[in-house]
């Protein structure tokens, strides 16, 4: 499992560069392609915010948050790869999708969005739908197969019963 993450998280940036590369090379100058009709678009954008285009020029104070976000979670994959396939995934995906981000803002200065779905008008680009798909994947491993919910759980009841009993 841990070759697998490895593969994800270098494969994602170089992926994302690949696309990037192309898009800037052959639709720039045009600026919108349909790729499939009344669902896909791609659109020449240049990002130098966060999602959907928001916090314009905060280049650096994103670089170094993305920077962080990627530690922690590289460091809670290590410590907790062989807890769960759909964790290691999920991890990975949002680590490969943020170095993909991280390497273009801190590169060009922005990030080059490029996918507009017909049902979800936002231009993104690859590493942001990776980073989504696995923090999609995160929050169904953690409510459905983790026991961050049920150790909430515990608690409230051991603290219930603590109440309980002192009164």
């Amino acid at each position: 499992m841990l070759i697998l993450s490895i593969a994800v998280i270098v494969v994602v940036p170089v992926l994302a560069e690949v696309f990037r590369y192309f898009i800037v090379a052959n639709l720039k100058p045009d600026g919108v392609f349909t790729a499939i009709p009344h669902v896909l678009d791609l659109v020449y954008s240049e990002n130098r915010g966060v999602a959907f285009g928001m916090f314009q020029d905060g280049t650096v104070f994103f670089a170094v948050t993305t920077s962080i976000v990627i530690i922690v979670a590289l460091i809670f994959l290590i410590k907790n790869y062989k807890t769960s396939k759909l964790l290691t995934v999920s991890l990975s995906l949002i680590i490969g999708g943020g170095l993909g981000n991280l390497y273009e803002r801190i590169a060009h200065g922005y990030v080059v969005d490029y996918l507009r779905l017909s049902f979800f008008p936002p231009v993104c680009n690859f590493a942001d739908y990776c980073i989504t798909a696995g923090t999609v994947c995160l929050i169904v491993y953690l409510l459905f197969f983790s026991d961050f919910l049920k150790d909430g759980k515990k608690k409230k009841a051991q603290a219930d019963a603590e109440a309980d009993g002192d009164s």
